[in-house]
């Protein structure tokens, strides 16, 4: 019998999920497997005009057993059977309701082709106007004031917002809905074969960063403060578990349906979970002092502090300080760009229209994606050559919204300081530089309020892939970037916790240190693009000031 122990980390993204299963002495990491959500790719249940993105719960059940399934036979059953403990992270807040058994909705025949009762994607934004109406109740609530460790705004992304819109839109799925479950706490309830809603637990990053849940008051909000924005959210308050879980901790033993599936023991620990990003932060080696950028589709930039260092704070326009969300006995800290990578899909796009659509029935669609591929390529190869004055082309990066600094997902975009002799790579350079912009106004805003920021650790598919994008992130924010060699970062985070869940060490911190991958790139500030730089982040400023205040 081979000694060496294993875990399996798996992470749900936007488009696909992603396990790995680690040594837990080593780090090594021993298989991989990737699975696109099938439904997602084809656009089903989603209208992207107006930010609404749903994912079918089918797609994460298919996805589970086809990734954790195809690392265990890569593995080889000898390692399969010394798997110790699986940990998953998601998207987030990325929520569902389900019934008193706690199946998801649309996993039921009457619900399965019905939008509302399938998961409710991180960046749908249909619960714009919910979360007006609590930041308003908030803003007014004498007794306790709910929104300080959420940074003073409650967001549409975020967990309430979207149940009081589904409430509201569906009396189907009001009326069938026991309680409201967040992605990353449905999993190891699945997992482990549970099948009472009354016995899922609440992780506390999740909880904390999109729930308003706080022990300092007590929990989650109290049910007066949720009939005040609405009485339909009452009696879901009521039913909310308020035994919140740290993701060092386990959730129960791998049910013996799910471990037949993935040729696994019922002895595996199944951990707690949490979202993708701070359980990315751990697979990134973050420390105190420096901010990890897990940099995709969107970011989530991630800070830890010690709660001594930290004091009584309140850090105004975050999304949030949580006690443990991150590391046990440290704040964890949440800021990001509601766009980055998708700012620079999006103008992929737009160049690909006519191919895509005008020419569809007379160029082969893989030939299409060859060209896509090659042109993005050639467009990034090109856009590191543009020299952008004073008179390029500008760029404001909030083509989904501002999520931090000050959260407000109706602010829209620009791209402006065009001519008749503005070529591709110059725009596409105004945006890349716009992405970087935003995440500089981020630092800003964190070191006004006297956090320290030493370095940026940056992980991700955009860190590795594009020296491009992170080389002008350096020269803008004036700072070295670290880059960790795990591609699967947030994977790897996961299965560094589920060793912690397992026993296999003390705390979360040791866990890192033995089975942490280290870095292989950092990238240096240019100096000499600094004076160019800091001219057009001011222009930058102006402009989203002009837009941030324009009228309705």
């Amino acid at each position: 019998m081979n000694a060496q122990k294993y875990t399996i980390g798996v992470d749900f993204g936007t488009d696909s999920v992603r396990a790995i299963i680690v040594n837990v002495e080593t780090g090594e990491e021993l298989a991989t497997a990737v699975f696109e959500y099938p439904r997602w790719k084809m656009g089903l249940y989603c209208d992207p005009q107006h930010n609404h993105f749903r994912q079918h719960p089918q797609d994460y059940i298919e996805g589970l057993e086809y990734t954790i399934g195809a690392c265990t036979a890569e593995a080889g059953k000898a390692i399969a059977l010394n798997v110790c403990a699986i940990t998953i992270s998601t998207t987030g807040s990325t929520p569902v309701a389900v019934d008193e058994r706690g199946i998801p909705l649309a996993l039921l025949e009457e619900f399965n082709e019905n939008p509302n009762a399938m998961f409710l994607l991180w960046k749908d934004h249909s619960a714009i106007r919910e979360s007006e109406e609590i930041n308003k109740i908030a803003a007014n609530w004498e007794k306790e004031d709910y929104l300080k460790y959420v940074g003073g705004i409650y967001s549409p992304e975020w967990f309430w917002a979207k149940l009081l819109y589904v409430l509201r839109a569906d009396e189907k799925v009001r009326a069938h809905c026991y309680t409201w479950v967040e992605h990353s706490d449905w999993m190891p309830f699945l997992l482990t074969a549970k099948t009472d809603a009354t016995q899922l637990e609440r992780n506390v990053c999740a909880a904390g960063h999109k729930a308003l849940w706080a022990a300092q008051h007590g929990g989650f909000p109290s049910g007066d403060f949720f009939r005040a924005i609405d009485p339909l959210l009452e009696p879901f308050a009521a039913k909310m578990n308020c035994n919140v879980v740290a993701a060092d901790k386990s959730a129960g033993n791998l049910s013996e349906q799910w471990a037949t599936r993935f040729g696994l023991s019922t002895d595996v620990k199944v951990g707690i979970g949490a979202i993708d990003a701070h359980i990315g932060a751990i697979g990134a080696q973050i420390q105190p002092g420096y901010l990890t950028k897990i940099i995709g589709t969107s970011t989530c930039d991630i800070l830890v502090v010690p709660k001594p260092d930290f004091g009584n704070r309140f850090i105004k326009g975050i999304c949030g300080q949580v006690d443990g969300s991150v590391i046990p006995g440290m704040i964890g800290l949440e800021a990001g760009q509601a766009a980055f990578g998708d700012v620079y899909a999006w103008f992929r796009n737009l160049l690909m229209w006519p191919l895509q659509n005008a020419a569809s029935n007379i160029i082969d669609p893989r030939l299409a994606d060859k060209i896509s591929f090659d042109m993005f390529r050639q467009l990034e190869e090109k856009a590191a050559l543009v020299q952008l004055d004073e008179t390029g082309p500008l760029a404001v990066d909030w083509f989904n919204g501002r999520r931090t600094p000050d959260v407000n997902l109706e602010l829209k975009a620009a791209i402006m300081q065009l001519s008749l002799g503005t070529e591709a790579p110059a725009i596409y350079a105004a945006l890349v530089e716009a992405t970087c912009f935003g995440s500089r106004r981020i630092i800003e805003r964190l070191r006004e309020q006297d956090l320290v920021i030493k370095g940026i650790i940056g992980v991700g598919g955009i860190a590795r892939k594009s020296g491009y994008v992170m080389q002008t992130m350096a020269n803008v924010l004036n700072m070295p970037i670290s880059i960790n060699k795990t591609e699967q970062v947030c994977a790897k985070g996961a299965a560094i916790l589920a060793a912690v869940v397992a026993g296999r060490y003390v705390n979360v911190i040791d866990a890192m240190n033995a089975m942490g991958a280290g870095f292989d790139i950092t990238y240096t500030p240019d100096p000499q693009k600094s004076p160019s730089l800091e001219k057009r982040y001011r222009r930058y400023k102006a402009v989203c000031q002009m837009i941030d205040e324009a009228p309705d």
